[in-house]
């Protein structure tokens, strides 16, 4: 599956068309850098790179650590209403 090259700044996703969860601060071999919204950065492994396409990173949610889910889950909760 060739993938778009991942690059510093672009918006990281669970699933496209969502809203996205982060940001990729850093890009390397064999992960990315990637901040979570109110939870800071974590490394993600490129094998939890499920696609990148349009100038977006998707991640596969199977794949990435509690920790990093659990970040992912608050990453929103400051914006919500209730």
């Amino acid at each position: 599956l060739p993938m778009e090259k991942i690059r510093e700044d672009l918006p990281v996703f669970l699933h496209d068309g969502e809203v996205a969860i982060g940001a990729v601060r850093a890009v390397h071999k064999t992960s990315i850098d990637v901040y979570i919204e109110n939870a800071g950065d974590f490394i993600v492994p490129l094998g939890a790179v499920h696609d990148v396409h349009f100038d977006k990173v998707i991640l596969d949610v199977r794949k990435l650590d509690q920790r990093l889910r659990d970040a992912i889950g608050r990453a929103h909760s400051a914006e919500d209403p209730g």
